[in-house]
């Protein structure tokens, strides 16, 4: 990471830490009200519907590896693998777009097909 973070990063990092640390209510805090998230399962408008797609998840974890994180004044991309209590590894990564200290939209990349088989196994 680079020495000096950039303002984009410097959020994009206080969000990670906050819902990889399962404080789904201080992540959102980094997140503005009209967000949107464009996800594999389709596009997620607003926080209150972010909170309903990111608790659960966060609730799960066991761990998370940051793998690299990078940013300028208004974009930040974040790298990073989770264990959950579904799935043992399931990289992921977010390019954050962040206005005023909030982040205004998220480009969420994660493999699906890990999720699907554990689910099927369980059924």
């Amino acid at each position: 990471m680079p020495e000096e973070e950039s303002a984009a990063l410097r959020v994009a990092l206080a969000y990670h830490r906050a819902w990889t640390s399962k404080d789904v209510e201080l992540a959102l805090t980094y997140v503005a009200d009209d967000l949107v998230c464009d996800a594999p399962a389709g596009r997620i408008d607003g926080r209150d519907a972010y909170r309903d797609f990111l608790a659960p998840f966060a609730r799960s974890l066991i761990s998370t590896t940051l793998i690299a994180a990078f940013g300028d004044e208004d974009k930040a991309l974040l790298m990073y693998d989770t264990s959950s209590a579904l799935v043992a590894s399931a990289p992921g990564a977010e390019c954050l777009t962040v206005r005023q200290g909030r982040i205004t939209h998220s480009r969420f990349i994660f493999d699906r097909l890990p999720f699907a088989a554990a689910r099927q196994a369980m059924a």
